[in-house]
Parts: structure tokens; C-alpha cells; sequence
């Protein structure tokens, strides 16, 4: 359904009566990430089970994935394509070797699972496992893995193993399969639907045949009388359509409902109703509320009210919206709910062995969303007139780590991630804080934009309540192009912020873009010289370039003059409106950079070659960078611990000093924490006073900067002389922070 929330507080007047016993069923369909599940589902069935309702989830992505890297699976697959004539090499290799990847493709999932890790030993064994084309370009693994790092080496050469056979199912039997998408450019702003249908009436192949398969289980096993799709991305649609499809003939009388991030940016101008024999209802933006008032109406109740829904009426769509509620704020949602999916059966891959990389594809993290919608939405290429982006409603700090707790007694997991389109500083500022107060233990990250909010004590916080790391947008590196993008940062600004965030031990992921209507070809050469000065300063761990691609429901869209584009797509499809081919003028050909582009940002990533020119990095011909090639680093000479402002709040990240008097006027004053034995002598007054007011923020009274000075044993005078001193500076540097 919808990318929703979850609540502890029922928002809705007439919603107290005990639900009539229909069991609803939320699915993420083919193909997702398969180390740990899409939230949406946890999300709704949450919500659902909070008000009574019989809702559980099920990860059909997971499922299928499991049974195709099965010894059964791959079986059956090599029985398919043993007839396949190829001239490709690897195809012949792999065929030849069929009994070595049938045989080792179930020690090799288990080890994956985090089930049989001392599988390890044998994995990194030369001889162990068969060594395809994924092999090829592996890099130095003494480096990278070191002489003890074998459980990694194992996880790294284990994620090979299935990238080979993913390669095969691609050229032998579903050229658009992928570990987490199917047939995604097939669905993505498909002008009709028959075009997407017409691949779901072929000859089944090996993949839909599983997708069929896992179906029947869960139907068979569950019997619900509904059954809803969250579909989140273009590479969900078939799989969601194939399953679907297979209930409508088999069992005519469930209901089916497709909801989604993909259905929520494409499908908002739905006309076409030939979609409609493989779904009931279509719903639009959170599924709570349109999920909810759609089972009201499945048990009959009389006033029939609708949220966002679209259903077809004598062969024509009609969009329903008659209830009185139409939204949740975010603090009302409850807790996700992990009630039938198992977290231990998720597949953690390392196919990459960069550090901040990883955390896509390693390990199940529970999934949060601090607040809906973004704070900020002015980023132009955005979809900002969306609801997703555009209604902002945050969740308390409060409320948000209950969830935590929650989520961690259902999982035993104490790593989260939050999914926010741009985590508010504030915000997380107080979970951090309500994190330490509590003495929670957890591991965190999230998306992030790179605002000068972001201080080095804030990020010392985040850091402190367990954030190992943010991803957020740089998009193209230049001045020009950040104020045409509306980003509100600067490069320099990125810089000291970035600075900020690796000095606390964060890692960073940068989002990148080329091809924004008006860039140049020098543009795009110093915004690669800007990111390889940041790689080079250590400021980024990895990053990620993508294309430019204009959306309808973005302003540039909105505003073709301002931006010098020519929208060249139709704007009115009766199915998907989402992507819209243009003319960028007076542009250049972007497509050109695209190799240069992600070789150079792949070997960053590797340590590699942040030293070069960066010509270097492409096959054609390009100009000259006209950055100075110590930019970045000019900028952080002048990046200094802030001075607190009069409201900061006061954070201190260690036990209660030790105060031993040495002399008549002289305390020795020592501070303990993990990393740090601290000594300071100190008159007696000052060590005191300092005392007096820790034991006031560890009691968790709210202290800001101006009580410092309002309660120091002196005239401001000698205050100020205070604050610049050593022992001053070594506490701000280490234990005492101000946000």
C-alpha cells in the first residue's frame, strides 16, 4: 500500500466499533531489497492490527528469491537453460559447472542468513565455489579484507557466487530480472496499459513460475479475504500483476487492492481501466486511512466512505474521496508490525566492500520514518507538489523512540534506519537526546540535507546516540546550478558540514546528478573536481551519480520558460504520468559523461586514483577543470568548534566527575567515558560550579549556554576569560557539547 506510518492514538470518530473478521494480507511484491523488508507493509499492518483488524505481512519478494537461490531452484533453472545455444563464454562455463552452483546454493544462502557462519572457512577456500564473470574485476582482497576479515572475504565472495547466477537468469532467461527489480523500464510512465500487458499474456517463464508458485503457498496458507500490493517502484509492477493475477483466476472472490510509491507518483491521472482485471482498488498516497475506510465498506457499512481510491464503474475509472478524514499526522501512527515476516530468513550481500556502501544490501535494519514529508521541499527537481514531499508532519522525539523499543523487543534488532525523504536537524537532535536519556543502545542512520544546522556538536550528538552514517544530496557540485536547484547550500557550506560529520565518525553517501537543464560540459568536469576534492579530504565515504530525470509533478515541469527545456512527452497518458522526455537548451549531449562519470566515482569509492587529473577519467575528449584543486581544503582551515548560541542546550557525554580536593583552593577534577581519563586542576569554586551544573544535565534538567554563564562564580568578565581557556576547550572537545 501506501509508503505509510504506524499509531498508538485512533484517530477516527466512528471507527469504534470491533472490526468484522476479514483478514487482510499486505504483500511486497517481486523484486525489493532482499536484506531486510520494504516498510510499507510493517507499516500498514500495523496500523491495522491496532484497531482489531486480522493483518499480517508477506515479503513474496523474499520468497521468491529464496526459492530460485535454492538447491531445488537452481535445479530446475539449470534444467530450463540447459538447451540455451549461446555463443557467451560464461553461459557455457556456468552450464558445464551447474552440479558445483546446485549444490552449494543453499550453504551459500544460510551463510548469508547470518545461520552457518563458520561456512566461512570453506567459502574463502580457492576451489569452494564456482567463480563466474562477477569475479572478474574483484580488487585486491588482502586489502581489502586484511588476514583476519574472513567472515567479510566469505560474505563478499558469497554475494559474487549469486551476482553470477543473477547474470545468467539474465541472459538466458529474464533479461530484466534483478536481485531488487523486475521489468522496471517496461512499467515506468507506460502510456498504456496494454503495453505491460501484453508481457504478462507471454509464455511464463522460470521467474514468473516461482512468482505463481509462492502465491498459491501463501493464499493456501492464509486464506484472506484481501490481499494488498504495496507497489513501491517501477520493478515491482509485473511481479505484483503476475501474482495478482493468478488470485483473480484462482479465487475470483478476493479483493485486491495495489497501492504505493509507484502507483502514488505514476498512476494520480489513472484512466485506463484494463489494469482493473488484475486489482479491485487503486489507492493513492498513505494507505492508512484509504485502507481502512475500503474493509468498512467490504462488511457494509451503510454510509460507504472513500479515501483516495480508485475503482472502475461500467468499464470506466472513477476516483472516490467522500470521507470526512483525509489524513493522519505522523505523531498518531503506531508501530510497525513484523507479524509474518521473519527477519532471520533476509539476505545480507556484500558486493562492494566499501564501508558505508554496504549498508544497503547488509544486514536487516528496522525501518522508521521520523516525519512525513519533507521540511525543506524547494529542491526543483523534486516532487513537490506531491503529498508524500509536500505535507510535512513530524513524529515527537518521544514517540519515535517508543517505536524503537517496540520494534526492538519484535525483532531482537537494534539497528535502524531512517527512511525520511530529509531528517529535520531538530528533530533529530531530540531523539538523539531522548536515545541518551533513555540509555538505549542502538545503531542508526538516515537521509539527511547537508545544512549548516549540522554543527560539529550536533553531529558529536548523533554520533553519540549511535548514528554511524547519512546519505544526502549533493546533486551537481556548483554554485550556479544549487541556486537554480533551490538546494539552500552552499559548496563551502557542504564542506564544513561534511568536515563536521567525519570528525564525529560518520560516514557519508552523496547523492549526485548530471544532465540538469542548462549544466555545461564544464560544469559537469568541476563538479567531478569538487567531488574528488571531497574524497580526496576524506569528507565522503561513497556516493552515487544518476542522470537528471524530469518527473511531471516537480516545478521544472511546472515551469519549462525558467529552466529552458521543452517537454517532449505527452502530459496526459491514460496510464502512468511520471517521467517526461525533454529538450535542454542550450544543454550539451549528458549522456557522453555518463562512463567517465561512474568509473571515476566507483574507484573513489576504492581509494583509487583521487589523486589523477580528472580527464583522465574519461575515453573523450573533455575540458580542463577550471576548480582549484585545493578548494575544498581552503575551506575547512577556517572550520572551528562553533560558539554556542544563549538557547544551546547543554549535552555532557560522560559519568559524573571525580572531585578530590588536593590543596586548600585546588581540585583535582577527573572525567571518565569510554574513550577518555581526564585530569584538570582546578580552583575549587570553578570545579564546583562545573560539577554542580553536569549533575543538572544528568538529572536531564534542560541547561542551556546562558545558565553557564548567568551561574558562573565571577562577573562576565572573568567568565569570558574562562571560556577561552584550556580546560574549557579540552571539555568542548571532548565530553561537554552545546545544541
Amino acid at each position: 500500500m501506501g509508503y505509510s506510518k504506524g499509531s498508538n492514538n485512533i484517530y477516527f470518530h466512528n471507527f469504534n466499533t470491533k472490526p468484522f473478521n476479514m483478514k487482510t494480507i499486505l504483500v511486497v511484491p517481486p523484486f525489493t531489497q532482499i536484506n531486510t523488508t520494504y516498510p510499507s507493509v510493517l507499516q500498514l499492518s500495523g496500523y491495522l492490527n491496532s484497531l482489531g483488524y486480522d493483518a499480517l505481512s508477506i515479503d513474496l519478494s523474499l520468497n521468491v528469491i529464496l526459492r530460485i537461490f535454492s538447491k531445488e531452484g537452481l535445479t530446475r533453472l539449470f534444467d530450463e537453460i540447459s538447451v540455451v545455444d549461446s555463443g557467451d563464454h560464461n553461459i557455457k562455463r556456468m552450464i558445464l559447472l551447474k552440479d558445483q552452483y546446485i549444490n552449494k546454493a543453499d550453504s551459500v544462502i544460510r551463510f548469508l542468513q547470518g545461520k552457518d557462519l563458520d561456512t566461512a572457512k570453506q567459502i574463502i577456500k580457492d576451489g569452494f565455489l564456482p567463480q563466474g564473470e562477477s569475479f572478474i574485476n574483484d580488487t585486491d582482497e588482502r586489502k581489502l579484507f586484511g588476514e583476519l576479515g574472513e567472515l567479510d572475504k566469505a560474505k563478499h565472495h558469497a554475494s559474487l557466487f549469486m551476482d553470477d547466477i543473477v547474470k545468467l537468469i539474465q541472459k538466458t532467461i529474464a533479461p530484466s530480472f534483478g536481485l531488487s527489480r523486475y521489468a522496471e523500464r517496461l512499467s515506468s510512465s507506460t502510456a498504456e496499459f496494454k503495453t505491460i500487458e501484453t508481457e504478462l499474456n507471454k509464455e511464463l517463464n522460470f521467474i514468473d513460475k516461482l512468482i505463481i508458485e509462492e502465491t498459491n503457498k501463501f493464499v493456501e496458507e492464509e486464506q484472506p479475504d484481501v490481499i494488498g500490493y504495496s507497489i513501491a517502484f517501477p520493478g515491482n509492477l509485473l511481479g505484483a500483476l503476475i501474482s495478482a493475477s493468478y488470485i483473480k483466476k484462482n479465487w475470483p472472490d478476493k479483493k485486491i487492492v495495489f497501492g504505493g510509491g509507484y502507483i502514488n507518483t505514476e498512476l494520480r491521472e489513472l484512466k485506463d481501466s484494463s489494469i482493473f482485471k488484475y486489482t479491485d482498488y487503486i489507492t493513492l498516497d498513505d494507505g492508512e486511512l484509504p485502507l481502512i475506510n475500503l474493509l468498512k465498506n467490504l462488511t457494509g457499512r451503510s454510509d460507504e466512505k472513500w479515501v483516495r481510491t480508485f475503482v472502475c464503474r461500467n468499464n470506466k475509472v472513477e476516483y472516490l474521496n467522500t470521507a470526512n478524514v483525509q489524513i493522519l499526522k505522523h505523531d498518531e501512527l503506531t508501530v510497525p508490525s513484523i507479524n509474518g515476516i521473519s527477519p532471520g530468513e533476509y539476505i545480507s550481500m556484500l558486493e562492494m566492500a566499501n564501508p558505508m556502501h554496504r549498508l544497503w544490501s547488509d544486514g536487516y535494519w528496522n525501518k522508521l520514518t521520523l516525519a512525513h514529508g519533507c521540511y525543506w521541499h524547494k529542491c526543483t527537481f523534486c516532487d513537490t507538489t506531491l503529498d508524500y514531499i509536500k505535507r510535512y508532519s513530524p513524529a515527537r522525539a518521544k514517540t519515535i523512540v517508543d517505536w524503537m523499543e517496540d520494534l526492538i523487543q519484535q525483532t531482537n534488532i537494534r539497528s535502524f534506519h531512517f527512511t525520511d525523504e530529509a531528517a529535520p536537524p531538530s528533530l533529530l537532535k531530540e531523539v538523539a537526546i531522548e536515545i541518551l536519556n533513555r540509555k538505549l543502545s542502538v545503531v542508526w542512520w538516515g537521509n539527511i540535507r547537508f545544512e549548516k544546522s549540522f554543527t560539529s556538536d550536533l553531529c558529536r550528538l548523533l554520533n553519540a546516540s549511535g548514528c554511524i552514517a547519512v546519505s544526502g544530496g549533493i546533486e551537481v557540485a556548483d554554485e550556479r546550478l544549487l541556486k537554480l536547484i533551490e538546494k539552500g547550500i552552499t559548496i563551502e557550506q557542504v564542506s564544513k558540514v561534511l568536515d563536521n560529520f567525519q570528525s564525529a565518525g560518520i560516514m557519508v553517501h552523496s547523492y549526485l546528478m548530471y544532465g540538469f537543464p542548462t549544466q555545461t560540459e564544464q560544469e559537469t568536469i568541476d563538479s567531478l573536481e569538487i567531488v574528488r576534492q571531497f574524497f580526496e579530504n576524506g569528507l565522503i565515504q561513497s556516493g552515487f551519480w544518476h542522470q537528471f530525470a524530469l518527473t511531471i509533478h516537480s516545478p521544472i515541469a511546472q515551469n519549462t520558460a525558467k529552466f529552458n527545456i521543452e517537454i517532449k512527452s505527452p502530459l496526459n497518458n491514460i496510464f502512468a504520468n511520471n517521467d517526461l522526455k525533454h529538450q535542454d537548451y542550450p544543454g550539451c549531449d549528458h549522456t557522453k559523461f555518463s562512463k567517465g562519470l561512474k568509473k571515476a566515482i566507483y574507484n573513489f569509492m576504492h581509494g583509487v586514483g583521487t589523486d589523477w587529473q580528472i580527464t583522465g577519467w574519461f575515453d573523450i575528449k573533455v575540458p580542463q577543470t577550471k576548480m582549484n584543486r585545493n578548494l575544498i581544503s581552503k575551506y575547512l582551515e577556517n572550520n572551528y568548534l562553533e560558539t554556542p548560541s544563549e538557547r544551546s542546550r547543554s549535552i555532557w557525554l560522560a559519568e559524573r566527575p571525580i572531585l578530590n580536593q588536593i590543596k586548600k583552593d585546588v581540585i583535582d577534577f577527573r572525567i571518565l567515558n569510554n574513550t577518555l581519563d581526564g585530569s584538570w586542576e582546578m580552583d575549587s569554586q570553578t570545579a564546583i560550579w562545573i560539577n554542580k551544573t553536569i549533575g543538572r544535565i544528568l538529572n536531564q534538567e534542560i541547561v542551556l549556554y546562558s545558565d553557564w554563564k548567568t551561574s558562573f562564580p565571577g562577573d562576565e568578565k572573568m567568565f569570558n576569560s574562562f571560556i577561552h581557556s584550556e580546560t574549557w576547550n579540552e571539555l568542548r572537545e571532548n565530553v561537554l557539547l552545546f545544541v
